[in-house]
Formats: structure tokens, sequence, C-alpha cells
């Protein structure tokens, strides 16, 4: 969701110019489509193929983006998330969105309310703090946050954090109450144009709290890390 942020900083201009000139003041609608990751990662043992998709339509102040995340093991079944939400600039630097999230898979489907806030902290940190109203009573936040490290105008690491608090255990999901999991990852890009760039990374997964017991309890380890390799693109 990083392009919304950025695609409102664009406007800025226009919109300053609109409000000096009236008769310039024009509003057209305008769109986006952007698969900010689309990656092989493996872990050792078989890879999976993982995807984070968003588009986006509307105008200076109101406009609805749909987004997928999700991966596919090798011979296995996808696992979806798929939000629909409105986005409405709050100031020059933060947007307001809300909308639904339905997640897919082969275990459960569940369906959400979602409501956050996003944006550009001090330092050019992007931002991402949403809450989730699940349909069987439960409630969570997800936060992200995202930092670009510039080491020439085309070679750019990218590094992300996030991290999940659930308020109820689902032993389906193997998703424990409180603290969820955490994850870090770092991934190299090189930008042979602005709208395409593949890029190599590593991405560390913790399960935490309850969830890394029922983690524990089906056999599997609590920490992962996994080498990625994929390319971002946006039109």
């Amino acid at each position: 969701m990083r392009r919304l942020a950025l695609a409102w900083l664009l406007c800025l201009p226009a919109a300053r110019a609109a409000e000096a000139h009236p008769h310039m003041a024009d509003d057209p609608l305008v769109w986006m489509l952007e698969v900010e990751e689309l990656e092989h990662r493996r872990d050792g043992g078989a890879g999976d193929l993982h995807w984070d998709v968003v588009g986006w339509i509307g105008y200076d102040d109101n406009r609805l983006a749909l987004r997928s995340e999700g991966e596919r093991e090798t011979g296995g079944p996808a696992e979806n998330q798929l939000e629909l939400l409105w986005w409405r600039p709050l100031s020059a630097w933060w947007d307001l969105v809300a909308g639904a999230r339905y997640d897919s898979g082969p275990l459960d489907d569940r369906a959400y309310l979602a409501v956050g806030v996003q944006g550009l902290a001090p330092q050019w940190l992007h931002v991402e703090a949403t809450g989730y109203l699940g349909d069987r009573g439960d409630w969570g936040v997800r936060l992200q946050a995202d930092y670009d490290w510039l080491f020439t105008q085309r070679l750019v690491l990218a590094a992300r954090a996030e991290g999940e608090w659930w308020s109820d255990s689902d032993d389906r999901l193997a998703r424990g109450s409180g603290e969820s999991a955490a994850t870090l990852g770092l991934r190299l890009r090189y930008e042979i144009r602005r709208e395409f760039a593949p890029y190599l990374g590593l991405e560390w997964k913790r399960s935490l709290g309850d969830s890394a017991d029922l983690v524990r309890a089906a056999g599997d380890d609590v920490d992962s890390h996994r080498w990625v390799a994929g390319v971002g693109f946006w039109f």
C-alpha cells in the first residue's frame, strides 16, 4: 500500500494549484496496479510462491483499493487474504482505510471488518496499522513498517517488519491469543526501470506466545527463515 501514500504526495502540487486558481480545479479519475511482491521462497524444504498485489481507482479524496496477499506451497493449496478498502487522506502524510478482509485457505475461511491508518512517519518510514473484527467475535491488530535505503538511483535495499496481536486463540490456524508472530525481511532490488525491479532477499519469521505453543504442539519450528527471489512492478 506504499503507492497509495506516494500517489497522494504526487497530487499535492496540483491540489495546491487548484486552491490558488479555482478554474484549474479538475479531479480526474486515476488508477494504479502494483505487484509489490511476486516471489519464490525456499527454506531448505519445499518452496512456495508468494504474492502481494494491490490495485486502486478513484479521485484525490476518495479511492477504492483491492489487495490480494497469499502464498501457495509447491503441490499444495493456496492461502489468500483479500482486502477491499476505501481510502481517504487524513492529512498530507496520513490516510484512513476502512473496509473488509476475506481469508481463504485449505483449513478454514474467515471474514473481517477492517479499519486503520497508513502513512509516512519521520525519516520516510512507511507505517501501516490495521485493526480487524472477525465474523466469529475475534479481533486483532497488524502493524507493518517499511524503509528503503538507496545505495544508488537503481539499487535499493528494502526492509520490512510486521507484527500481529489477536484477542482469541484459534487452534485450526495455529494462532494463539496475544502476540502472534513477528516477521522481518530484507530485499535488495535493482530498478531496471522505476516500474520494474527484480530482487533477492531473506525473510525471518517467529511465532510468539501462545502461537508458539501451538506450533510446537504440531511438531513445527517456531523460527523459520527463507531465501526469496522475485520481481516487483507497477503500471
